[in-house]
């Protein structure tokens, strides 16, 4: 089976942990994506941020996305996995952990991020349903 590397997506982009929040969303809007990994000052991953979580961790609690440093939503280590994983055992942590999405570090450096739609296209239908579900599961 393939390794993290060969599934990646590369052209992976960092919001900066000094940035805001509103520049996170605008960097969203303009990837088009619903997610972005948070990168320090020294390019080491500090976590990932979400578009549900500007709405939930910040607007909701009555925080200004414009104040409000990327940051400051990274909570605890994040879960990501080396670039040369086996995507059996990275598919396994995207389950276990119920993530859509997986950091890939080389070096201690983000090199890609693998996706639900990265699994899809490369792993066989049987076990991507079965790694969807796992991940959308009600625990």
């Amino acid at each position: 089976m393939a390794t993290a590397r060969e599934v990646m997506t590369r052209e992976c982009r960092c919001v900066g942990e000094h940035q805001t929040l509103a520049e996170a969303a605008r960097m969203m809007r303009d990837l088009n994506v619903g997610a972005l990994p948070i990168c320090g000052d020294d390019d080491r991953l500090k976590g990932m941020l979400t578009d549900r979580d500007i709405v939930v961790r910040c607007i909701a609690e009555n925080g200004d996305p414009a104040e409000t440093a990327a940051g400051a939503l990274a909570r605890g280590k994040p879960i990501c996995v080396d670039a040369d994983t086996p995507m059996e055992q990275v598919m396994d942590i995207m389950s276990r952990h119920q993530i859509r999405r997986v950091p890939v570090i080389e070096n201690k450096r983000l090199v890609g991020i693998i996706s639900q739609a990265d699994v899809a296209r490369q792993v066989p239908e049987q076990r991507t349903g079965k790694v969807v579900e796992e991940i959308s599961a009600n625990r």
